[in-house]
């Protein structure tokens, strides 16, 4: 019997997949590029979107979100992450990505510093220069080694505002733990800085290792932590623009809500995106558990091949499904790599650009293994013939 996750639909995914993937390259491209399943999202959230839909109501939500998003994602908290949210302090926003421009909107002024790592995810860097803010990076490589922040404290300056974290850390696979979270939270209250924790990728977990989140350390750092979240990697529901912000602290949440500008409508969460997060988290736990048990089968069948590879080296990544390979033993640049990888292999990848990830990401190329075996073992198979001819 076929399962689910290897149900992969590439004529609908040819018309809907856009940002790098299927819809935006050739036909005769494989894209292991941005971070969205290439399987279907869980039967559950059809139902209660179908449900929705039927009863033909499209009426305003609440600045806010509506209620049932913000009690279905502070019950996640209370099962999941040991942490207790006020569902009167959870934000809906249009994407997670929003929710980490709202916030350095919310708490940068023009020439203030936030601490981003380096490599992470661009959005940081952009969301943060949006604002007029600067963006200072601090180095953490690839790798299971222990973070101690040595030198983190030598960054902050009077003008330091914001030390954003990424956990699981987008594009190394890192999960930090509670001891490298304590001494990263310990420092932002030392210094009266506000944590803006994104953990949209917190649910894509692998064995053994497991997540925390900073909010849940103590109450000094919950107090200072905004959890930035969303649904597109967990549940594949990045179309429908869905995320929240989470706040533990009564004036964080005033100035969040106030850098929203969802009291004016010009921004705010869309209805029916809000009732397919609340049925994903509701209902699919079972769901989300077997994806993620496909998700590290996968894993384990790409960083295989990509160390087969001459030139190349890949740690397993602890948790999100994208595989950072460095490529600095062929003697190309990141974007050479991605270059021969398109045009011979027919494989489209991330190359570690600064404007992707940081300075730091140059030597590596980036792969997302979330779709089926099938596409998988087809794609990297490509990429080792190619790879073995430069």
């Amino acid at each position: 019997m076929k399962s689910q996750f290897s149900d992969v639909d590439i004529s609908i995914l040819k018309q809907r997949a856009y940002n790098l993937r299927w819809a935006a390259l050739p036909a005769d491209i494989i894209p292991l590029t941005a971070a969205d399943p290439d399987y279907r999202s869980p039967e559950a959230v059809a139902d209660a979107l179908t449900k929705y839909v039927q009863d033909r109501y499209w009426s305003y939500g609440p600045a806010e979100g509506i209620p049932q998003f913000r009690e279905s994602l502070a019950n996640f908290y209370a099962n999941n992450r040991n942490l207790i949210a006020d569902p009167n302090q959870i934000i809906a926003t249009d994407s997670a990505a929003y929710g980490i421009y709202m916030t350095c909107k919310a708490f940068l002024r023009k020439g203030d510093e936030a601490i981003i790592f380096d490599p992470v995810d661009f959005l940081f860097q952009y969301s943060v220069n949006e604002v007029g803010g600067k963006a200072i990076r601090y180095s953490i490589p690839a790798g299971s080694d222990d973070i101690t922040f040595a030198g983190l404290e030598d960054l902050i300056t009077d003008k330091t505002r914001l030390i954003c974290l990424c956990n699981p850390l987008n594009p190394t696979g890192k999960v930090f733990t509670p001891a490298e979270l304590t001494i990263l939270g310990n420092i932002a209250c030392k210094y009266d800085l506000i944590i803006l924790s994104d953990e949209i990728w917190s649910d894509i977990i692998f064995t053994p290792f497991k997540f925390t989140s900073i909010a849940a350390i103590s109450e000094a750092i919950r107090a200072r932590t905004v959890i930035v979240t969303g649904f597109s990697k967990s549940y594949g529901l990045a179309g429908l623009r869905v995320g929240a912000v989470t706040s533990f602290d009564p004036d964080v949440y005033s100035r969040l809500i106030q850098a929203s500008l969802h009291n004016s409508t010009v921004h705010g969460a869309n209805t029916a995106g809000q009732i397919a997060a609340a049925t994903a988290m509701d209902h699919c736990a079972d769901w989300l558990k077997k994806s993620i048990e496909h998700l590290q089968n996968m894993r384990d069948l790409c960083v295989h091949e990509l160390n087969s590879i001459p030139g190349v080296t890949c740690i397993a990544p602890e948790g999100c499904y994208v595989a950072f390979a460095n490529i600095k033993g062929t003697g190309l640049s990141s974007t050479e790599v991605a270059d021969v990888i398109r045009t011979k292999g027919k494989v489209a990848v991330v190359p570690g650009r600064e404007e992707w990830f940081g300075p730091a990401a140059e030597g590596y190329i980036r792969l997302s293994f979330a779709t089926s075996e099938e596409i998988l073992t087809e794609a990297m198979s490509r990429i080792k013939k190619t790879m073995c001819t430069i």
